[in-house]
């Protein structure tokens, strides 16, 4: 026992992540010559002329346009998809224009593994049959097994659904946890529906999807509209399907399973990211206002932090509208919001009476503070938002969704020089407490709750420190955490294509 404790613990202070693409054939031979003068004359400590860092800017454009020209070709209609690849290739020049090969490792990993859709049958409290469309893309296993949420969203589609996948990907090699990425779900609205007609959809939802994943293949958890009721009912039927009790699904209750601390730890961690942000710009947390958006358990906890580190949140949402609590949310209040939301699955709307609400599926992005927290969708930061922010004296956007903001408004952030922490890096706090699920359920072994709140703050404080190293070592800015989240996470994935000979 105390040598698979001392694994456990051991487990979760190791978070360091390995800092550290291919070429299309076009005109291969020649450019490699080129490349191989180049990078010779740099050995020497020769003076490089500025002619030579501009040819090899420009065929790192020219090979990562080819890369994501071909990937629009094989998914023309996916535009959500497109989109987020070409942000995050965007970030990674710096690094190609170091070293090329990693062209190749970026045309690979931007193509999923394996993609799943499948038909999900359930019927009503009347009988009444239902069709919805349930997805598994299984992005990478190069680090590990795959890893990732299940989403209930009646907007998800399959552009969505890969973009979450890359995300989560990138994520899971941040945590230097060995797991790779996937992402799932359905367009099933859980919203209005009763806990039976919920069971019966994660009823059927599991009994197709239990067909591809496993222990040491892909274990999904929880992520939007789907937790602890959601993954008790679908671990209660892959039970009966498979006649086993393993660690296929994380985000279990306690007490059949689970591990502590598993429900706060993506709100923790995303107080904790931040204030390891504000501190390396000699900003202090306390006293900050702050709005944050979504009144889940992300939202929720990370409330609960920011009470404690004494910032004041001012706002919390669902998709009718938002609350604003001019002199800051209360512990009193915030258990009011988690016994509706948690317990009575009601909204905010109904909490009009004790707290001032704006209806009409405003968001709180109006509302002036100096620092934001997106905590309820992706793409929820748009651009008429990033300006309300932006013209009301917000400083600093650290997302605890995924993919939290679009595009547009990333250039506004950049643009107006806002601290920005990306969510595969600030919101990583939950699925690196599920990567040690997997391991207590491995092991057969329960850790200490205060250990894992320990390992919860080094393992974001290693993300933040790779975020931090890579921007500093491949940027022109040493405070872009965006682009060194990118650059971290996919040089481990990179380098181990490379390692294990796949390219």
């Amino acid at each position: 026992m105390n040598k698979n404790k001392a694994f456990l613990i051991s487990l979760i202070a190791t978070s360091g992540v390995a800092i550290g693409f291919s070429a299309l054939s076009y005109k291969k031979h020649k450019e490699q010559k080129k490349i191989a003068s180049y990078q010779k004359k740099k050995k020497k400590n020769k003076t490089i002329p500025l002619r030579r860092t501009k040819f090899i800017r420009d065929l790192a454009t020219k090979r990562v346009n080819l890369v994501l020209s071909a990937l629009q070709k094989r998914n023309p209609n996916e535009q959500e998809y497109l989109q987020y690849v070409s942000v995050v290739t965007r970030s990674l020049t710096p690094l190609l224009m170091k070293d090329l090969k990693y062209v190749e490792a970026l045309e690979r990993l931007i193509e999923p593994e394996r993609v799943f859709t499948f038909r999900v049958a359930w019927a009503d409290d009347n009988g009444i049959k239902h069709i919805n469309r349930g997805y598994r893309v299984q992005f990478s296993s190069s680090i590990g097994p795959y890893k990732g949420g299940i989403r209930f969203d009646p907007k998800m589609n399959l552009s969505i659904m890969k973009s979450l996948a890359f995300e989560q990907t990138m994520k899971n090699s941040l945590t230097a946890l060995p797991m790779g990425g996937a992402m799932g779900g359905a367009d099933f609205d859980p919203k209005g529906k009763s806990d039976n007609e919920v069971k019966n959809f994660c009823h059927a939802f599991i009994a197709e999807l239990y067909k591809i994943i496993g222990p040491n293949c892909d274990i999904p958890g929880p992520d939007i509209n789907v937790g602890t009721r959601e993954i008790g009912y679908m671990y209660g039927m892959y039970r009966k399907l498979t006649s086993q009790t393993n660690g296929t699904l994380t985000g279990k209750r306690y007490n059949w399973g689970g591990s502590r601390v598993r429900t706060e730890a993506t709100g923790y961690g995303l107080v904790y990211f931040l204030e390891y942000m504000l501190h390396d710009n000699n900003i202090p947390l306390e006293g900050r206002r702050i709005t944050i958006s979504g009144s889940g358990p992300v939202a929720q906890f990370a409330v609960e932090k920011l009470i404690e580190r004494g910032a004041i949140p001012l706002t919390m949402s669902d998709s009718d509208g938002f609350i604003y609590a001019r002199n800051g949310i209360t512990l009193e209040m915030l258990k009011k919001i988690m016994y509706l939301k948690n317990v009575e699955r009601g909204r905010l709307e109904e909490l009009s009476q004790i707290v001032e609400y704006h209806g009409d599926k405003q968001r709180p992005w109006v509302v002036p503070c100096e620092i934001a927290l997106p905590c309820a969708y992706h793409n929820e930061i748009r651009r008429k938002d990033a300006l309300n922010l932006i013209q009301n004296g917000c400083i600093a956007v650290a997302e605890g969704s995924n993919i939290s903001s679009a595009p547009n408004a990333l250039k506004l952030f950049k643009q107006h020089n806002l601290l920005y922490a990306p969510g595969k890096a600030a919101n990583a706090g939950g699925v690196a407490i599920s990567g040690l699920e997997m391991s207590q359920n491995s092991i057969k072994l329960k850790m200490d709750p205060q250990d894992i709140k320990m390992g919860l703050k080094g393992i974001i404080y290693n993300i933040f420190e790779a975020c931090r190293t890579a921007a500093q070592q491949f940027g022109d800015n040493d405070f872009d955490y965006s682009s060194g989240a990118n650059i971290a996470a996919f040089l481990k994935l990179a380098n181990c294509l490379f390692d294990e000979g796949i390219i």
